[in-house]
């Protein structure tokens, strides 16, 4: 069946993790390559492998519906080399022209421009995306969820339940289910003292509660003691993150050497950041590189012998120059430079979780069983890049799941950049606000 970028974003589909740039737009341009993204680089998370080893020939037909309207000649999948069966699953449902890419163990290979790298041994310039070389970059859940497109919307969410918990697993819940509703599904902390990582341990957030519901966003919820090395680190603060970095920064620029987007030949030199915390008056040129950022951790969890965050660093300045409108303008680039260290610098999986203290927990998280029936679901109105959609339905209105509940708006006379919203139960709608829309299912 053959579908087009608005049937794409009418069933609501974005990037099933990171930010959710919205599905339909990425697909809109021309590549010779779509990669599908199948790294699960972030330790304790395997919702995508495990999709791979049940779903295989529906994750290839929306490969396959990418590469159509792209107009790709090929298909790449990246998938770390060690995980034989979910490389041979690929390879029964293989069609001509895709093939399968084993990667190596590190971390981080499925970042968008190291997995292009990796994959193609294309380099992506600093401000780029693969587009830019000929390359569209989807996920294994993503790729799923285009191949439901004319039959189902986007109305589940597949997540990793990790760490200290009775039972890892990968659960599906609909979309605006609770994350406490999923450590149940996964039999509960095992500690006195949770703490909660909603995402991956390297590039995931702490949350305070699991009362916030799940989006089409939400890849992993990690349960930590509060006193885990993970936990402590994402607790700093700026102040204590600049009080902490001006005093013990030596300079000795491991954090730069080993960080991947600069030996893919960016400006990007957390060492220079991390150095404008204590010499003011170059300030500037030493930050300018932190828009490049890509916040992958390894910098501050691993790479640092001082144990001192410059991500935080990076991202505060990151964050300012945004808000500022400063934008470094063909900065400088040395492809080369990929070729001369990438080879000889990766971070290992299994030495970066022992390092942060992960090693200790179980690494694998099977499907749970049925699909998730909860009493009522909260769905966010806002659950991927661009403008919050708008509801279509009232208090007291009955939907149906998969029934569209909220759209794109248009504003000054465009649809906005989004994607539609769905019911993902069936039931009454008991509440509509501008953030969410409360439905309670049919007892």
């Amino acid at each position: 069946m053959a579908v087009t970028q608005e049937d794409i974003a009418r069933a609501g589909v974005v990037g099933a993790g990171g930010a959710g740039f919205p599905t339909h737009v990425k697909l809109s341009g021309k590549a010779d390559t779509v990669v599908l993204n199948a790294a699960e680089c972030e330790p304790l998370l395997h919702k995508d492998k495990e999709l791979i080893l049940r779903d295989a020939p529906m994750i290839v037909e929306g490969l396959a519906r990418a590469m159509s309207l792209v107009g790709a000649k090929e298909a790449v999948v990246g998938v770390k080399a060690k995980y034989a069966k979910v490389i041979e699953a690929m390879n029964k449902a293989l069609r001509p022209n895709m093939r399968i890419f084993p990667l190596p163990d590190v971390y981080p290979s499925g970042d968008e421009f190291i997995l292009v790298y990796l994959t193609l041994g294309r380099v992506i310039a600093p401000g780029a995306i693969p587009l830019s070389v000929g390359a569209v970059v989807m996920n294994v859940e993503t790729a799923r969820n285009v191949a439901n497109v004319g039959t189902t919307p986007v109305v589940d969410k597949y997540v990793s339940v990790a760490g200290a918990v009775a039972n890892p697993c990968t659960v599906c819940v609909p979309l605006g289910t609770s994350l406490a509703e999923c450590l149940e599904l996964a039999g509960g902390a095992t500690i006195s003292n949770p703490a909660y990582v909603v995402g991956g341990a390297m590039m995931g957030r702490l949350v305070p509660t699991l009362d916030a519901p799940v989006t089409k966003t939400t890849g992993g919820l990690i349960v930590l003691p509060e006193d885990h090395f993970v936990v402590q680190r994402k607790s700093w603060d700026w102040n204590k993150t600049m009080r902490v970095g001006r005093a013990a920064c030596d300079q000795c620029s491991r954090c730069t050497e080993l960080c991947p987007r600069y030996m893919l030949g960016h400006p990007i030199e957390p060492h220079r950041a991390m150095r404008s915390l204590g010499f003011n008056a170059n300030r500037e040129a030493d930050v300018a590189g932190t828009q490049f950022c890509c916040e992958c951790n390894l910098c501050s969890y691993s790479s640092c012998p001082e144990g001192l965050d410059p991500r935080g660093v990076n991202h505060q300045n990151k964050a300012r120059l945004a808000a500022e409108k400063k934008r470094w303008v063909n900065p400088p680039f040395d492809p080369s430079r990929a070729d001369l260290l990438m080879p000889y610098r990766k971070t290992p999986t299994g030495r970066l979780m022992k390092r942060i203290g992960l090693d200790g927990f179980v690494n694998h998280g099977p499907l749970s069983g049925e699909p998730y029936q909860p009493k009522e679901v909260h769905i966010a109105l806002r659950q991927h890049i661009g403008a919050p959609c708008s509801p279509v339905v009232n208090k007291g209105d009955v939907v149906t799941r998969g029934q569209a509940i909220a759209v794109r708006p248009v504003i000054d006379g465009k649809v906005a950049l989004g994607a539609d919203i769905h019911a993902s139960i069936n039931g009454t709608v008991v509440d509509v606000s501008p953030e969410y829309v409360k439905i309670a299912a049919v007892s």
